[in-house]
């Protein structure tokens, strides 16, 4: 019998990528979900493919970054279904295309309102409705960048470090206070979604004109890094729920990474450096 069958499951971030696949993941596995995104129209596909699985879902318009909206959402969705089992905190923008001393302030905090304060806003919102349900989960999407460092990824690495220390604390207290919700940080390697090409667009959105070497590094990550597809990452993830793992890492890319980064913690920056100057010169 599928864990999640029945429950009612609550995934951010659903009008594309990794988040439209884990809510139908979790539709063929039998959840009920409520399911958001600032996308709206992104959001209406996943809604409609949802349904066409057979599945009770509900869909709002949403943007974590918002605290007080996610908190009302909690509300809106824990009177609708009459308990929430699990929350996928999957929302997430890529903040990343420059440099510390280039970046502007408005590129830091906006990464880190949607990628950190969106999975607090979220955690907080729905964990007493977790708890209440007496069998909870939290799910929060962090990122190889959780754990490994990368040039011109200040902010976003900034923001999937602090989601994964984030998670990793609200397991101890989960423990330490006996409350009823397993807690999962999900570090996805390279997954085939539109994130890097939606980093350029969000530049010039901006104002901002991205460089021919920015350019560049989305057109490489696209065809050579960002391999896995996002169904079947959703499938891996939501394997790890069942399973009761407390760490799941996505990909054999982001296994590889988590080893170097243990074995190598002082070379790791240099070699990742050389690495990514050889990628962008093929």
């Amino acid at each position: 019998m599928s864990s999640v069958r029945g429950k009612v499951a609550v995934v951010t971030g659903a009008g594309s990528g990794i988040g439209r696949q884990l809510a139908l993941e979790l539709a063929r596995r039998g959840a009920r979900l409520a399911v958001s995104d600032v996308d709206e129209s992104g959001l209406a596909e996943t809604v409609a493919e949802v349904k066409a699985l057979g599945a009770e879902v509900q869909g709002a318009a949403l943007d974590v970054s918002d605290r007080a909206a996610v908190q009302e959402y909690a509300t809106t969705v824990a009177g609708q279904f009459g308990v929430v089992h699990q929350i996928y905190n999957n929302a997430g923008i890529a903040g990343g295309g420059q440099t510390v001393l280039d970046a502007e302030w408005e590129l830091y905090d906006r990464t880190l309102a949607v990628n950190l304060f969106g999975v607090i806003n979220g955690t907080k919102a729905f964990l007493p409705h977790l708890i209440e349900s007496g069998d909870g989960q939290v799910v929060n999407i962090s990122s190889l960048n959780g754990f490994m460092a990368q040039p011109t990824l200040s902010a976003y690495c900034a923001s999937k470090f602090g989601v994964r220390g984030f998670t990793e604390a609200l397991r101890t207290e989960m423990i330490a206070g006996r409350h009823p919700v397993r807690v999962t940080v999900v570090h996805p390697g390279g997954v085939k979604t539109g994130i890097a090409s939606a980093a350029l667009k969000e530049a010039e959105a901006r104002g901002i004109e991205p460089t021919a070497e920015q350019r560049e590094r989305v057109r490489v990550y696209n065809e050579k890094l960002l391999k896995m597809p996002a169904d079947q990452a959703a499938r891996i993830i939501v394997d790890g729920v069942e399973a009761g793992k407390p760490r799941v890492l996505v990909g054999n890319d982001a296994k590889l990474v988590d080893r170097l980064v243990r074995l190598l913690p002082r070379r790791y920056p240099k070699l990742i450096v050389d690495f990514e100057r050889r990628r962008l010169a093929r």
